[in-house]
């Protein structure tokens, strides 16, 4: 994510929460320009540790985005913050996504869900994956509702009209004044709405066409959702349908990208696995699971090797 903002983006400063302590030290030992590395240490305060025990890993770090952004504000001389996962990829600069905040304090994201994969009941309208608060009255007073929303309640799970830190933005605006939906479909393409586009090169820019209405855009930024490594060799890269035309613009180059950076990461600290790789099993379990996946869903995964061969035949036996 941020090779690829370092890239197209020539103004910006990447704030970097390090949630354990062997991703900090290489994080430092990179010495990334336009960076600030902060460590659990700096940033976590009574009420974060308070409720940490509660909460799994990724519970806590959903708990943690809004007190991120809070941190941030509070701590450096910026007057805006924007908290981006760390799973997006950038193609053009986000700064059409900011021309198009304006004067509004706020940003929000929609998921924009293909209609088979809609979640919005059950895992929220608004994705989390880009949003930006500004340091004026109406940006601090949703930021500070949002972070004592997320230390009270913040699971993996649908409860009550909640879930995670997600569900929360769903009615903000109405309940919060100066916020902005982004309506530009580049900001957001992601594998729960891929299926509605179709896609180009032009100019070394990737042009998309909402199918529905022959609307063109550039593709701003992807998020790589659900991504997973295995420790034989294999990749997943989800359960919804990508065609060979997405794999072939948006995923070969990227995870092309993630093992070139791997192999420098190995050799400042060969105990580290970017990747965070899954242990791969076959038990009947998994043999179930296949099954269903070829019967019901899309199945992607692939043999690491192979996935980047130009083979037609090779995927279409796969999906």
């Amino acid at each position: 994510m941020y090779e690829s903002l370092k890239k197209v983006c020539d103004d910006f400063h990447l704030y970097i929460f390090a949630f354990d302590k062997p991703s900090y030290n290489v994080l430092n030992r990179l010495n990334l320009p336009h960076t600030t590395i902060i460590s659990l240490a700096q940033f976590e305060d009574e009420e974060l540790l308070e409720v940490k025990p509660t909460r799994n890993k990724a519970e806590y770090c959903w708990t943690s985005t809004s007190s991120t952004i809070l941190y941030v504000l509070e701590n450096f001389n910026v007057d805006n913050c924007t908290y981006i996962d760390a799973d997006l990829y950038f193609y053009q600069s986000p700064k059409t996504i900011f021309d198009e905040l304006r004067d509004k304090s706020i940003l929000i994201t929609e998921h924009r869900y293909t209609p088979q994969y809609d979640k919005s009941k059950k895992s929220g309208k608004y994705c989390v994956q880009f949003i930006t608060f500004k340091k004026d009255e109406n940006g601090m007073k949703a930021l500070r509702w949002w972070r004592k929303r997320c230390i009270e309640w913040c699971y993996a799970r649908y409860e009550d009209g909640k879930f995670g830190d997600q569900m929360y933005l769903d009615d903000w605006t109405s309940r919060f004044d100066g916020v902005h939906v982004l309506q530009h479909l580049g900001g957001g393409v992601a594998p729960w709405n891929v299926q509605q586009y179709s896609f180009e090169m032009e100019d070394e820019k990737i042009i998309g066409t909402e199918k529905s209405t022959g609307k063109k855009f550039e593709v701003i930024l992807y998020h790589f959702h659900y991504i997973k490594f295995f420790d034989n060799n294999k990749i997943e890269l989800g359960r919804r349908i990508l065609t060979d035309e997405v794999k072939k613009i948006f995923y070969k180059p990227y995870i092309n990208h993630l093992e070139e950076i791997k192999q420098r990461i190995y050799q400042l600290d060969q105990s580290i696995d970017p990747h965070g790789s899954a242990k791969y099993t076959a038990n009947w379990k998994t043999l179930i699971l296949y099954i269903w996946r070829k019967l019901f869903s899309s199945y992607n995964i692939y043999d690491k090797s192979k996935f980047f061969r130009n083979d037609p035949e090779y995927f279409r036996e796969r999906n």
